[in-house]
């Protein structure tokens, strides 16, 4: 595995602690833990996790908070573990800047999939490809991972940027949301395909006009890009 840091469990079971660490040792990742959200900002602080998977329900400080604290710094990608049938909860926990979640009980190997997934989004975003996308008012750097509206670089997460990014390079492709799930989570999504709506709207939060108004909605369908006059 790259040397980037290791993977950070953070959670109050000790029993989730290390069954997640020993699935994620087998697989060759470096792993380190925490039992509460104080001691989780320490060890993000001390060792510059590559990766976070953060329970919401948490002593000291809970992940609502913790989440809100990295995003104020870093773009970290971070899996959020919630109840199951905890839909606000995870809509929230999306909403302040979380790249997926996982409802518990959960499996360990799809935990571990997912980690996969998003590692390889993020240690290898352009692959070969250094395609630039520009737009009246926006400017999308695959290669660079950054996202420029009217001159001013925008803080996305990874998600909203592979998002965007899909979107734009399809631009004028109509899109379900269970095909951008697909295709830009890149795995079988378990989860509520709500998920999609709730990424759009932060993206159209954080661009601004003009780019927030090149993601179209299409009710009762889905989305797509397009340059509108």
């Amino acid at each position: 595995m790259a040397d980037t840091g290791p993977i950070l469990v953070v959670d109050d079971e000790e029993s989730v602690r290390e069954v997640v660490k020993l699935y994620l040792t087998k697989e060759g990742f470096a792993v380190e833990t925490a039992a509460d959200g104080e001691e989780a900002l320490r060890k993000i602080k001390a060792t510059n996790p590559r990766l976070i998977v953060l329970d919401l329900m948490l002593p000291r400080k809970d992940g609502r908070e913790v989440c809100r604290e990295i995003r104020q710094e870093l773009t970290t990608p971070i899996i959020m573990l919630t109840a199951r049938g905890e839909e606000l909860d995870r809509i929230l926990g999306l909403e302040l800047g979380a790249d997926d979640y996982m409802c518990k009980p959960f499996s360990p190997r799809e935990l571990v999939a997912r980690i996969r997934a998003v590692l390889r989004r993020v240690d290898n975003p352009a692959g070969n490809n250094r395609e630039v996308l520009i737009f009246p008012g926006l400017v999308i750097d695959y290669s660079a991972h950054r996202v420029t509206v009217n001159s001013r670089e925008m803080d996305l997460a990874p998600k909203e940027f592979e998002l965007l990014y899909f979107l734009a390079r399809n631009a004028r492709r109509l899109f379900s949301r269970e095909q951008l799930l697909e295709s830009v989570w890149g795995y079988e999504y378990g989860g509520d395909s709500r998920t999609v709506d709730t990424h759009i709207r932060r993206l159209r939060d954080k661009l601004g006009p003009p780019a927030a108004h090149y993601l179209i909605t299409v009710w009762g369908v889905g989305y797509k890009f397009e340059v509108t006059p």
